[in-house]
């Protein structure tokens, strides 16, 4: 397993959430960690909270400027990049016959256009290293919630971007897996509007039940597996499944 103390880490979404938790993660550990996100209130909160050893950039992740911005700024922080967390994501959710296209096509280029685009730019600095790319998944690939076919979409995209870039990027010494999280209690969810009301509140009380382990996780446990991911050696092209039981189809109700 690799040593985190010394790896320079790049995390997209970092202002909050999982991604957040995740660059404090491996501050805590001994890592230069670059977030990103598109509030520079919040990334540069971030940075400062966590010290020297946390660089900031504000940007959108569709924006190829700011992408560029993104991988110049975490080669000057950390030398090059060891780890790529691509944690930025949207949540459109909608019926079927309700969609609007332009969410829909805005939803895709944000999670998974921009998501590849920054794994591109950053290659190079990977191969130097011998880095890992972390893409991340959901429990909405092999779970059906109805209205969420838009993200499930999109999370099952990268699931299979996963395998592929695993297959093209190993020969070159670089290893790509993703993270599959069941329900977790992120910032993502609330500005989705799941959890804003009594009754939202209580599908969030069924959706703990529903996890085999009758919880939802913590961005903390998510941090845990991406850092996993990161120092795994012989580990790529993997789907790694953080989802208390989720995904099994059984419940504590």
């Amino acid at each position: 397993m690799r040593p985190v103390k010394g790896m320079s880490v790049v995390v997209t979404g970092g202002g909050s959430g999982i991604g957040a938790t995740t660059a404090r993660h491996f501050v805590e550990r001994g890592a230069r960690v670059t977030v990103f996100g598109r509030r520079e209130d919040r990334v540069r909160g971030l940075a400062e909270e966590l010290g020297e050893a946390c660089a900031w950039v504000a940007g959108d992740v569709t924006d190829a400027g700011d992408r560029q911005r993104l991988v110049e700024r975490a080669v000057r922080h950390g030398g090059s990049v060891d780890v790529l967390v691509n944690g930025a994501a949207n949540m459109y959710r909608g019926d079927i016959d309700a969609l609007d296209e332009d969410q829909l096509l805005g939803v895709f280029h944000s999670n998974v256009v921009a998501a590849m685009m920054l794994t591109g730019l950053a290659v190079p600095h990977l191969v130097e290293r011998r880095g890992c790319v972390v893409f991340f998944g959901s429990v909405h690939v092999k779970r059906a919630f109805p209205g969420a076919s838009p993200y499930a979409a999109t999370k099952g995209a990268l699931e299979a971007v996963t395998g592929v870039l695993a297959a093209e990027l190993g020969p070159r010494g670089v290893r790509v897996s993703c993270v599959r999280p069941g329900g977790v209690f992120s910032e993502l969810n609330q500005r989705a509007g799941l959890f804003d009301d009594e009754a939202a509140r209580a599908r969030l009380d069924a959706l703990g039940a529903a996890h085999a382990l009758g919880r939802p996780g913590t961005p903390e446990e998510v941090a845990e597996a991406i850092e996993y991911l990161a120092r795994a050696e012989w580990t790529t092209g993997a789907v790694l499944v953080v989802d208390g039981g989720l995904s099994l189809g059984t419940t504590n109700a």
